[in-house]
């Protein structure tokens, strides 16, 4: 009998379109029909880039269940961001496995606010646009550097019935933090279902302290260090206070949506530094090996 995809059971995946979205991040869409078909928004896959090379999480920005393709956006950060990025359309990589994690949360959910920051709004795109296929209200508030580094804008204004683009120089829509316009909205009494915060973990601490005087509910998307994706290895644990008890939870499984009221962010940022300086270095090499081809 022969398979239904030779390429995901013979284990490479080929890349059947690359494209940057700024200087450095990239999105590339990946021929896996099965994964295409089972994701849902929030969820996310693990690659490999060749057969020696390291696990890294990536939340799926979007699926084709009929041509049997996912879209994945990332940014290069690390040797393995650099290997991914210099792999060209019609190359492969060696694995894609997926979906992992549980889905964004949507029933009942009729007014939502979308806040992402940076390359979390590529996690932030889908999830939006599954609110807008829905049927809810959407305000989507998308921040950025600077104008340079903007992703997305035409996605998210497709699928919102209200766009607020922020950078932090003012160099393109409002200036300042995400955190301005959301706060103007509580105070002026907008009111929402749910907030649900994606990008840099200080981004998502003070979204929440925003949001909690006002009682609104915040749900933020967690991106620790992950390397089996599966619960096992414990590296993507991350603490949440309930009932005033500690309580670790683990990233790939049991998120990567949390409770933001919950969330322990000083150790998540603390952890997430743990390995900044080892992730530069390889980074480093990696730039250099390609300079030196």
């Amino acid at each position: 009998m022969k398979p239904h995809n030779a390429k995901e059971v013979n284990g490479m995946y080929q890349i059947v379109a690359k494209k940057a979205l700024n200087p450095t991040v990239t999105q590339m869409e990946i021929e896996a029909p099965l994964v295409a078909r089972k994701a849902r928004p929030g969820q996310f896959i693990i690659l490999r880039v060749d057969e020696e090379g390291e696990r890294i999480p990536l939340t799926v920005a979007g699926t084709d269940p009929e041509a049997g393709t996912v879209k994945i956006i990332f940014q290069i950060v690390g040797a393995t961001t650099a290997l991914l990025n210099h792999k060209e359309q019609g190359e492969s990589i060696q694995d894609f496995a997926g979906p992992l994690g549980v889905a964004t949360h949507t029933e009942g959910i009729k007014k939502v606010c979308i806040v992402g920051g940076g390359v979390g709004c590529a996690i932030a795109m889908p999830v939006a646009q599954e609110f807008h296929r829905l049927g809810a209200e959407v305000t989507s508030i998308i921040g950025f550097r600077s104008k340079d580094l903007l992703i997305l804008e035409d996605e998210f204004r497709a699928c919102s019935d209200r766009l607020v683009v922020m950078t932090d120089d003012g160099s393109y829509g409002r200036h300042g933090n995400v955190t301005v316009p959301l706060k103007e909205m509580l105070e002026a009494g907008e009111t929402f279902d749910q907030i649900i915060t994606i990008g840099p973990l200080v981004m998502m601490k003070f979204v929440t302290l925003a949001a909690k005087p006002f009682g609104v509910p915040v749900i933020a998307s967690m991106n620790p260090i992950m390397i089996d994706g599966t619960g096992m290895c414990g590296g993507c644990r991350i603490t949440l206070v309930q009932d005033g008890q500690r309580v670790t939870k683990f990233a790939c499984v049991d998120g990567p949506d949390f409770n933001a009221y919950e969330i322990d962010f000083d150790e998540a940022m603390s952890r997430g530094r743990m390995y900044a300086d080892y992730e530069r270095h390889a980074y480093e090499e990696t730039c250099n090996l390609f300079k030196n081809a």
